[in-house]
C-alpha cells in the first residue's frame, strides 16, 4: 500500500532494475598502491556483485595479492577508493571491515583445539558459551569434520586444516570472503578434491568471496567471474568461457591455457603463416598491421590425409613428428611445409587419434577454423 492508503501503482517490467543495475556488493574505484618507487596497482577499477565467486588470477608479481590485502585493509591503497555495501571503507583499520581470510598457510594457533580456533572470533563478540558452541558445532558439520573438535592442528592433514581454516573465517558470517591461495599448499588431488568443497560451501552461504590464485584450472573451475591481472592492471575481467574462449589480449590467451603463436601481418582480412593464407576474425585492427596469431593446441582439428583441402579455407597437410600420450588426449608435434618449418603443437583426442589411425611419420590434413584463430596487434 501507500502512503495515501490506495493500492500501489505496478512498475513497468521494463522499468525495474535488471541485475546489472543494482548496486554492486564491493566496489574498487581508481585503486593505486605504490611501494616506495614500485607501482604494485595502477588505477585499478573493479564491481563485484553480491554472493559472487570472482578470482584474481594472474603471474607471481601482478598485484592480486596487493589488490586482496588493499581490500582487507592490510595493506592500505596509496589512493583510490573502496566500498563494501554502499560503505566507503577506503580508510578503515582492518579490524572493523566486514571480512573473513584464509591464508596460504592456514594461520590456524597451534595451542588451541579445532574447537577453539573456530570459536576464537566468536568469543571476541562475547556471545554465550552455548550459543558459540552450537556454531561451531553446525561448522564442523558443514565442513565434514564433525569428529575433530578435540583435536589440535598438528594432528589433522593439510586438507582438514585448510577446511578448519575455512569454518574459522566463515564463523562470524561476514559480508566478503577472502581467500588468499588457500590451496596451494597442498598436493593435486587434495586440491581437486576441496576446490570442488569450497564452491559448493560458497553457494550454500551465498557469501561474496574472492580468491587469488595463481592457478589458471582452479579460475576456470572455481569462479563465477574471472580478474586477470598483470603488472599491476587488469588485463580482462569475464565469466570462464568469456576469459578462455575470447581473450581480450595477447597475454591472456597465452596465459590462460596454451597457444601456438606466430607473427604475421593482416592483409586482405587475412593472416598469412608462411604459405598458408587463415581467414580469422581481426576485429578493429588495420590493413597492413604487425599482428601475432594464436591457436589453441585443442582448436586444431585433424582431417584423413585424403581430405580434399584443395581451395578451402584454413585447412592444410602437416606431417606428424610426435605423439605424447597425456590421459585423456595425445600431444601431438606437427610440421607443415607450408608453415615453413615453424611448429605447430595440437592436442587430439583419444577418439579422434584411433578413428582416424593417427601415429608418428603420418601425413594428414589439419584445419584451423576461422573463429578460433585469435589474432591481436603484435607487442612492442
Amino acid at each position: 500500500m501507500n502512503a495515501a492508503g490506495g493500492a500501489e501503482a505496478a512498475t513497468p517490467l521494463d522499468a525495474r532494475p535488471g541485475p546489472r543495475e543494482r548496486e554492486p556488493y564491493l566496489r574498487i574505484s581508481n585503486l593505486w598502491k605504490a611501494f616506495g618507487d614500485f607501482v604494485a596497482l595502477r588505477d585499478v577499477s573493479l564491481e563485484i556483485e553480491q554472493g559472487e565467486f570472482v578470482c584474481f588470477l594472474g603471474p607471481s608479481g601482478c598485484g592480486k595479492t596487493t589488490l586482496l590485502r588493499a581490500i582487507a585493509g592490510l595493506d592500505p591503497q596509496s589512493r583510490g577508493t573502496i566500498e563494501q555495501a554502499g560503505v566507503d571503507i577506503s580508510t578503515l583499520p582492518a579490524s572493523r571491515r566486514d571480512y573473513g581470510i584464509v591464508f596460504q598457510s592456514y594461520a590456524l594457533f597451534p595451542n588451541l583445539t579445532v574447537r577453539d580456533n573456530i570459536a576464537f572470533g566468536l568469543e571476541n563478540t562475547r556471545r554465550p558459551r552455548r550459543e558459540i558452541d552450537a556454531r561451531v558445532a553446525e561448522l564442523l558439520q558443514l565442513v565434514g569434520l564433525p569428529e575433530q573438535a578435540r583435536k589440535y592442528p598438528t594432528q589433522l592433514s593439510g586438507g582438514q586444516q585448510q577446511r578448519i581454516a575455512l569454518a574459522r573465517a566463515i564463523a562470524i558470517k561476514p559480508g566478503l570472503l577472502l581467500l588468499d591461495e588457500p590451496l596451494s599448499a597442498l598436493d593435486a588431488k587434495v586440491r581437486v578434491h576441496l576446490r570442488h568443497e569450497i564452491k559448493e560451501l560458497q553457494r550454500k552461504l551465498g557469501v561474496t568471496t574472492i580468491m587469488v590464485t595463481h592457478d589458471q584450472e582452479e579460475a576456470l573451475s572455481m569462479a563465477d567471474r574471472i580478474v586477470v591481472m598483470n603488472h599491476g592492471v587488469i588485463e580482462q575481467v569475464g565469466t570462464p568461457t568469456e576469459v578462455y574462449r575470447h581473450p581480450a589480449t595477447l597475454f591472456v590467451a597465452d596465459f590462460v591455457g596454451e597457444t601456438n603463436k606466430f607473427e604475421s601481418v593482416l592483409r586482405d582480412g587475412n593472416v598469412r603463416i608462411g604459405d598458408v593464407a587463415l581467414q580469422a576474425s581481426t576485429g578493429a585492427i588495420a590493413e597492413g598491421k604487425p599482428v601475432t596469431v594464436a591457436v589453441r593446441p585443442e582448436d586444431i582439428l585433424p582431417h584423413p590425409a585424403a581430405h580434399a583441402d584443395d581451395g578451402q579455407p584454413n585447412v592444410f597437410r602437416v606431417q606428424i613428428e610426435d605423439m605424447e600420450f597425456l590421459g585423456s588426449y595425445w600431444r601431438t608435434h606437427l610440421r607443415a611445409a607450408a608453415l615453413r618449418g615453424a611448429p605447430l603443437v595440437s592436442n587430439f583426442s583419444m577418439n579422434a587419434v584411433r578413428r582416424l589411425g593417427l601415429e608418428t611419420g603420418r601425413e594428414i590434413s589439419v584445419e584451423l577454423p576461422a573463429e578460433r584463430v585469435l589474432v591481436f596487434p603484435r607487442e612492442g
